[in-house]
């Protein structure tokens, strides 16, 4: 299994990009690794269908490139089993949804670390994939396991609310403000630029970064980066693969339509 490129980088304290994937497809992995701008990908796994055969094909693709990793955003149940076989399958890091508590961070990082001595976590040795079944044995899985990233929403108020407990939980190493979520929890579903979901997302990123914690923020298009590289932001996902399509297609076809009805 090759060195996981977002665990290199956070630990060098450099800056990462990322994009989504929803679609299960290995070619457009394969794309994403020939464009050689991005150095991991997320498949959008909460959201979208899919089976255990294509978290093996999605963690081979990105094999095939040394500059990418892969990480996989997986429901609030059942974590463990997902974490499990998403490593298992060398898919290296794995975003949490729905965290609501410190307990449940714990939970998150205990899903995602070894079960040896001094460690929190629950996860045991599998031949599986990751290890190249039984060639690479035990020492070779519990290395994988402690380099995987850990990353957790943090979208609903009561995370927000107990932020810093979650983050002190030990192995957890990104968070990701949810601003759909919280805006449904608070009332005001979709009102991304409310102030209290605003103040919600602010806090989230200065509380991470003064607990040094690293905040990770989606983007819709590169020039965003900007405010937030302003306030200390390193780590960045920008747009997803079914966006980038329904933007070309809205924008092209109605240009052609025009032509078409001009002519």
């Amino acid at each position: 299994m090759k060195p996981n490129r977002l665990r290199q980088k956070l630990d060098a304290g450099e800056t990462t990009v990322s994009t989504n994937i929803y679609t299960s497809s290995p070619d457009v992995v394969e794309m994403l690794g020939h464009a050689g701008t991005f150095d991991y990908v997320e498949f959008e796994a909460e959201y979208v269908p899919y089976d255990l055969h294509w978290m093996d094909h999605f963690a081979r693709v990105t094999e095939l490139f040394p500059h990418l990793s892969a990480m996989i955003k997986i429901d609030q149940e059942p974590r463990t089993f997902m974490a499990a076989r998403a490593i298992g399958a060398g898919i290296q890091n794995v975003l949490f949804a729905d965290v609501r508590t410190p307990e449940e961070a714990r939970q998150c990082v205990a899903a995602m670390k070894p079960e040896i001595p001094g460690s929190v976590g629950h996860q045991g040795y599998g031949d599986r994939r990751v290890s190249r079944y039984f060639l690479d044995g035990p020492a070779k899985y519990v290395s994988i396991l402690e380099n995987s990233v850990v990353a957790l929403m943090s979208e609903k108020k009561s995370a927000v609310d107990t932020l810093e407990a979650s983050l002190d939980v030990e192995g957890v190493d990104m968070v990701q403000f949810g601003a759909a979520d919280f805006s449904l929890y608070v009332g005001k579903p979709g009102q991304w630029e409310d102030p209290e979901v605003t103040a919600a997302k602010n806090r989230v990123i200065r509380t991470s970064l003064k607990m040094g914690i690293q905040p990770k923020v989606g983007i819709h298009s590169p020039e965003d980066a900007r405010q937030y590289l302003d306030m200390g932001v390193r780590h960045f996902i920008l747009g997803g693969d079914l966006g980038i399509l329904y933007s070309f297609w809205k924008e092209k076809g109605q240009k052609l339509q025009d032509i078409i009805d001009g002519h």
